[in-house]
């Protein structure tokens, strides 16, 4: 109970208008931007996670990861998440941070069920991910309402900025989605930021930004859409032997299809690899 009333009394995450995205962003390792999905996709988001929980009754909800290469394991919803990423709302927000050539990755939906959704504790995305230079933004969409109540994400202030991927130590708490952390007595504790936004709105925060999240105790559900978008200046590195950072999201990261969504492709990635059953990205504005 003190870490959640301690939350209430931190920072929280405000709007940036759209021409102060890309400096607030550099600043902070995050923004929120002053926009919002319109309620015509975001039905269609809510409905496939919907979908996609009922497909998965054997997945912890926090860790529905979108298998896009076809095969046995892929399902059609899989399909209809691929077809958001390439929204132009989005595309034109990831464009302003990390330029016009941008890959789609990776993505998975994080749904914390009501009452007994996990604690994310504080993490660094970079530390599980083959990208190199090691260059990536996550645009993470609320499907829900994301508060405090229902364990919001919460983001360090300026815990990019010296691009440095700090010790995480093994914590295998039941209660935990990732296995591995960051103690608090490695950053600043009064620079955390609770990431509180309505549904529809989104956050964008930087690889090397420390962040996580608190458990759900509450009687609402908090889904998110977290959508992993690179720049085609770097290099998805198949040789670089990653399998991902918990029980529910261990994979071959060496296997995973990656789509061009803008521009051109600037370091020789490999959009092959994976594809058993090539799924097309779509535009779902």
């Amino acid at each position: 109970m003190r870490e959640r009333e301690a939350s209430a009394g931190s920072n929280r995450a405000k709007p940036v208008p759209r021409d102060d995205l890309a400096s607030a962003f550099a600043r902070d390792g995050y923004v929120v931007p002053d926009c919002r999905l319109p309620a015509g996709l975001l039905r269609r988001m809510r409905q496939s996670v919907q979908r996609l929980v009922e497909e998965n009754p054997g997945v912890r909800p926090e860790h529905l990861v979108l298998r896009w290469g076809g095969g046995e394991l892929a399902l059609p919803t899989h399909q209809q998440f691929l077809e958001y990423v390439g929204t132009s709302t989005l595309l034109d927000l990831v464009e302003k941070l990390i330029g016009p050539d941008i890959i789609c990755w990776g993505a998975h939906v994080f749904c914390k069920p009501a009452r007994t959704g996990l604690v994310v504790p504080w993490h660094q995305d970079g530390q599980y991910w083959p990208i190199r230079p090691l260059a990536s933004c996550t645009v993470w969409v609320a499907l829900d309402d994301s508060t405090i109540d229902n364990g919001c994400l919460r983001i360090v202030r300026g815990s990019h900025c010296m691009k440095t991927i700090y010790h995480h130590r093994l914590d295998e708490r039941p209660e935990h989605a990732l296995e591995q952390r960051i103690d608090e007595s490695d950053f600043d504790e009064t620079q955390v930021v609770d990431v509180e936004l309505q549904a529809g709105q989104m956050s964008i925060h930087d690889v090397y930004a420390i962040h996580g999240s608190h458990a759900n105790t509450s009687d609402r559900r908090r889904a998110g859409f977290a959508i992993r978008y690179m720049p085609a200046t770097s290099l998805y590195d198949r040789t670089i032997k990653m399998t991902g950072a918990s029980r529910g999201l261990r994979q071959d990261m060496s296997r995973r299809p990656i789509y061009l969504v803008r521009g051109q492709d600037r370091a020789g990635n490999d959009f092959e690899c994976g594809q058993d059953q090539p799924f097309a990205v779509g535009v779902a504005d």
